[in-house]
């Protein structure tokens, strides 16, 4: 599956469901030469004309400053669509039909003349497509213009005559508490609340919108939804790109006001709020707001203790060049400037399910994958049962959902490893939406357009919901304002900075870092893995950060674990601190002394900030008696880098 598939499950092919079609309307678009229109929306009206959810009786009206024809306009959007259309083949006809009720007409925000023409092109369309007086307003815009153009569809007279009238707005919605009530009362002067969908593209993923199903559609797992049975939950969004030029976008915005305070906190209302009357929006919504409701607003000292901000700095090599730039080197981003590439935070619900558990989120840019993940964090059973069998500890059941680009739901448990003796080791069971499902690569904006059409704004934000949102932001804003970090502070394709990872262990946890067999393939002792091999090393890998300068292995200590370096360099030192070696990205180490079970021969000393895991002795045994291609990779791996004739089939019988 591609990377940017959307797996349709509400949204299907015709024959394949009953889905009614969109409601008849013409879509007024403000902004429809930008990227947004061209990129998401348009494809977006493509996908549910070919899926035939796309009422016959629709219609779009573009209008943005830019001096275009309707003739003009229809031929950007022919050639865009074969640039950004999502499906696998192209249908022609359907596109045809489609842009042939694609409209424009050039306005400015504050021209009331031109929306006078506006209002006279939506009564024609009206007219010609029977769309039965419905308007959708999109504003594809800066939410600087909400306002603007709210009272100037007012003042032309937009609000009267048949049918319904619907506004949908991008985020940000405001940029602080303070903005986001002045933009709520700047658009409600006119128009009602249930006239307004503030759009959040995550809510359009069909994985986040399954966080509901899943929840309150499987018996065995909503009675175990409470601080009785779960210990923790981690919501972590990963992005391996940094700013991508955007730094004039993104220096006013910075992580908390990009990710966490619209998409975290939404993935969070979803997956801990109450179970709701029915799923009716209006249901639905009311306890997301009560959730977010119950999220401590925390004060300056909290913000201290439980939140942890960073910031990539440049990627250099041995000489001190720079191969990629820092945050502070971007373009369009000041060279001194505050704003965070990173967060992590520990949050608080004050209500009585989830009393006394932790929530945590982090989210950063130029980190070492893409991923989105949340894991919930079971707690552990008691041990007393195996204290006189060979188990040595038992780990936490963990349920895991995967948002992207991986989509499915993954359950860890334990089970005995096959045998005469009591042993155990975690296993997984793995659904995955492009097993189960035909899947369709969708852009994320067919269901809000859909159902905005409907009237149905489950998906969508409320204004008591933004505000609840930046009442748990605003604290973080304030203080980090009075209190200026000391940035950069971590590297380039890291885990992010080390404080994050501080933060967590406090608790007497940690992150729980995702591995896909696409990451551990990197390895070279991995790359020829089948699937249960790699599944077992993920499984048993815990990850570990370590500073610059500091030691990892000393000589003569014994082997208990080898090392995988998933970012950073170390150097291999002799008895009088000379560098016998640099091993960087992809390497391994510490795993003769772990084999044998003989003393450490040798000093390893992080040349720079590492990102680690681990792998522990008796998993090693474990992985090298039940799989042979990985003993001779480490026999192979022992003669070139230690000059070690080791014999694999010796390695098997001593695991």
């Amino acid at each position: 599956m591609s990377a940017t598939t959307q797996v349709t499950g509400s949204i299907s092919a015709p024959g394949e469901t009953d889905n009614p079609t969109s409601n008849p309307c013409i879509m007024l678009i403000f902004g429809a030469s930008g990227d947004l229109t061209k990129r998401l929306l348009v494809p977006a009206m493509y996908n549910l004309a070919c899926d035939g959810l796309l009422s016959d009786n629709f219609a779009v009206l573009g209008s943005a400053m830019d001096k275009l024809t309707t003739e003009e306009w229809r031929a950007r959007m022919n050639e865009d669509i074969k640039k950004f259309h999502t499906r696998k083949e192209f249908d022609q006809a359907v596109w045809d039909k489609l842009v042939s009720r694609f409209h424009y007409i050039p306005a400015g925000f504050a021209d009331l003349d031109a929306f006078q023409t506006l209002k006279k092109k939506v009564a024609e369309l009206n007219e010609q497509h029977q769309a039965q007086g419905n308007v959708l307003f999109y504003f594809a815009t800066a939410p600087r213009f909400f306002g603007l153009i709210c009272d100037n569809l007012n003042k032309a007279g937009f609000r009267e005559g048949a049918g319904w009238k619907r506004i949908i707005v991008e985020k940000p919605f405001g940029t602080d508490l303070e903005s986001a009530l002045q933009l709520n009362k700047e658009i409600l002067v006119h128009w009602n609340e249930d006239q307004i969908y503030r759009v959040d593209h995550y809510l359009g993923k069909e994985t986040v919108q399954n966080l509901l199903t899943f929840r309150f559609s499987n018996g065995i797992f909503e009675p175990l939804w409470n601080k009785n049975y779960i210990d923790n939950i981690q919501f972590n969004v990963s992005e391996a790109v940094d700013a991508e030029g955007r730094g004039g976008y993104y220096d006013q915005s910075g992580v908390l006001r990009d990710m966490m305070q619209n998409h975290m906190f939404q993935m969070l209302a979803y997956l801990c709020m109450e179970p709701p009357g029915s799923f009716a929006s209006d249901s639905i919504r009311n306890e997301k707001a009560k959730l977010l409701q119950a999220v401590r607003a925390y004060t300056p000292e909290e913000v201290e203790k439980y939140v942890v901000r960073g910031q990539y700095g440049p990627q250099v090599d041995d000489t001190g060049k720079v191969l990629k730039p820092g945050y502070r080197q971007e373009k369009d981003v000041n060279p001194e400037s505050k704003t965070e590439t990173y967060a992590a935070a520990r949050l608080h619900i004050d209500n009585w399910r989830w009393e006394g558990v932790p929530i945590y989120l982090r989210s950063g840019k130029a980190l070492w994958k893409r991923g989105t993940e949340i894991v919930v964090e079971f707690k552990k059973a008691p041990e007393v049962l195996f204290r006189n069998t060979p188990c040595q500890g038992l780990g936490a059941n963990r349920l895991i959902f995967h948002i992207q680009p991986y989509q499915g739901i993954e359950i860890q448990f334990q089970a005995k490893i096959p045998g005469p003796l009591m042993k155990i080791q975690p296993v997984h069971m793995r659904f995955g939406y492009g097993d189960a499902f035909k899947a369709s690569r969708y852009t994320g904006y067919e269901v809000m357009i859909y159902s905005c059409s409907l009237g149905d704004g489950t998906l969508f934000s409320r204004g008591d919901l933004v505000e609840a949102a930046w009442r748990i932001a605003q604290p973080l804003l304030d203080s980090w304002k009075a209190n200026p970090a000391d940035f950069p502070n971590y590297a380039r394709s890291s885990w992010g900075p080390k404080a994050a990872a501080e933060l967590i262990k406090r608790d007497g946890r940690r992150w729980h870092e995702v591995v896909t067999e696409e990451v551990l393939k990197q390895v070279d002792l991995f790359k020829n893995g089948d699937m249960l091999f790699l599944s077992q090393v993920i499984m048993a890998l815990k990850p570990m950060q370590t500073a610059k300068g500091e030691t990892i292995i000393k000589k003569g200590d014994l082997g208990q674990e080898m090392y995988l370096i998933a970012r950073g360099e170390v150097e291999i030192l002799d008895d009088s601190g000379k560098v016998i070696k640099t091993l960087k990205d992809g390497d391994f180490f510490g795993e003769i002394a772990l084999l044998m079970s003989t003393p450490r021969t040798a000093n390893v000393r992080c040349k720079s900030s590492c990102d680690l895991f681990v792998l522990g002795k008796a998993d090693f045994c474990r992985i090298l008696h039940d799989h042979q291609q990985f003993a001779e990779g480490v026999a192979k791996i022992a003669r070139e880098r230690y000059n070690l004739k080791v014999n694999a089939s010796n390695l098997i019988a001593n695991a």
